[in-house]
């Protein structure tokens, strides 16, 4: 009978601090339950320390009335990071995301950095602008989106030149005065754009990306409606007015790794046209093909990422030819595949002896190389020779890769 008093009056004796930090391990239901508990805890579970980051995708039984209360009680100025799932997959079905409720999240959290969203169905939103202006990350993961949902569309009124000049001098002013200095008028600052399995995702929605100023990382995951001439548009790439298409883009990731049956529709081939500024592109599954034969167009190509494929060590190494400016080459979980020797007297003379011949070059610098590559794990050392001479300056990185053989 002692005992459980005893609990509670260590557990009562114990500073807030302490108590903040056991309730931050608890999830947003259990949190809510807490708060049930008495006064002290109620006022404790309100602490927007605990509100920082909110992951509601376990809570399968989320509705529209569950996130008005918590928008209205808990969530606050604290806030940084949300996830959400919706109901897309669920057996009522519905829309749970309404524009009077992301309104009131930009306004009451100001400081809401990332959002991501999981089979969320937002065809009900006008467009992205509705989304809270302090976001930097978007993360879509098998959404349902409305056709106009990445456009903008400026505000128009019948006023005249210079009365509209002072009305943006004085929007901006305004701006900077709170500190929103980094958001650009339109009110799209997202730097960070992740799609995940987003069927309705089309060269429609990435055209309309050209507009987002502040846009720099773009990963396209399973969108498999994106075509190459899609992604041929909307590079950047000089035009009569200086450049165009989404041109403040460094780092691209483009990726085609389920959903066995969809016509394969080789987006990276649209890299051929090149790509101005972009620095880091990644590629992943039936992409990397033809992504490698168009690489060679990127000029200012730096890291180059490679996942979840199968390659061969001449498929690497004519690809690499051209990227003498790559400064790192990952490889995640690929298969390479054995090198396979020509026929007698069928180009024997010619290819077998350049590749005996770069060997011969790369043992020299093998143990410079083995200091540049950043992981321990050499699945193929011929192809770390080949490339120690192909990029000399350029680091390695082989993480969780292996090498196919064959039987015969």
């Amino acid at each position: 009978m002692m005992q459980p008093l005893s609990s509670f009056m260590f557990v009562r004796g114990l500073c807030e601090n302490i108590l903040i930090d056991v309730l931050s391990y608890l999830s947003v239901r259990e949190l809510v339950r807490a708060g049930r508990v008495c006064k002290r805890w109620k006022r404790l579970v309100k602490d927007q320390r605990l509100w920082r980051t909110v992951d509601l995708t376990a809570w399968k039984g989320v509705t529209s009335r569950i996130l008005w209360v918590l928008l209205r009680q808990y969530l606050g100025c604290g806030l940084r990071c949300l996830r959400l799932r919706g109901l897309l997959l669920s057996a009522r079905g519905g829309t749970f995301l309404s524009e009077s409720w992301l309104k009131a999240l930009s306004t009451k959290c100001p400081r809401l950095n990332k959002l991501a969203l999981l089979h969320a169905d937002l065809r009900s939103l006008p467009n992205c602008q509705i989304l809270p202006r302090s976001l930097r990350v978007l993360e879509l993961r098998g959404c349902e989106l409305p056709r106009s949902f990445f456009s903008q569309n400026l505000p128009t009124s019948p006023a005249r030149p210079h009365e509209a000049t002072s009305s943006v001098v004085a929007q901006q002013q305004r701006g900077c005065q709170k500190g929103k200095g980094l958001v650009s008028p339109t009110g799209i600052g997202v730097e960070r754009l992740v799609l995940n399995n987003v069927p309705s995702f089309t060269d429609q929605h990435l055209l309309n990306l050209a507009s987002w100023e502040k846009l720099s990382r773009l990963e396209l995951r399973d969108t498999f409606r994106v075509t190459a001439n899609g992604l041929r548009n909307c590079a950047a790439k000089e035009g009569l007015s200086g450049l165009e298409g989404i041109s403040r883009l460094k780092y691209l990731e483009i990726g085609i790794t389920g959903r066995q049956g969809y016509q394969l529709q080789m987006a990276s081939l649209g890299l051929g046209a090149g790509w101005l500024g972009l620095e880091e592109l990644s590629l992943g599954g039936k992409e990397v093909g033809p992504g490698l034969l168009c690489a060679s167009r990127l000029k200012d190509l730096k890291c180059l990422h490679l996942w979840a494929c199968t390659l061969s060590e001449l498929q690497i190494v004519r690809s690499c030819r051209m990227l003498r400016g790559l400064r790192q080459l990952e490889f995640l979980d690929v298969i390479f595949q054995p090198r396979q020797s020509p026929p007698a007297g069928e180009g024997q003379g010619q290819e077998g002896g350049e590749e005996q011949q770069n060997e011969e070059e790369g043992t020299g610098g093998e143990s410079n190389d083995e200091n540049r590559t950043l992981d321990g794990t050499d699945p193929f050392p011929s192809l770390r020779r080949s490339l120690a001479v192909l990029l000399p300056s350029c680091s390695l990185v082989f993480t969780n890769c292996s090498v196919q053989i064959n039987v015969d």
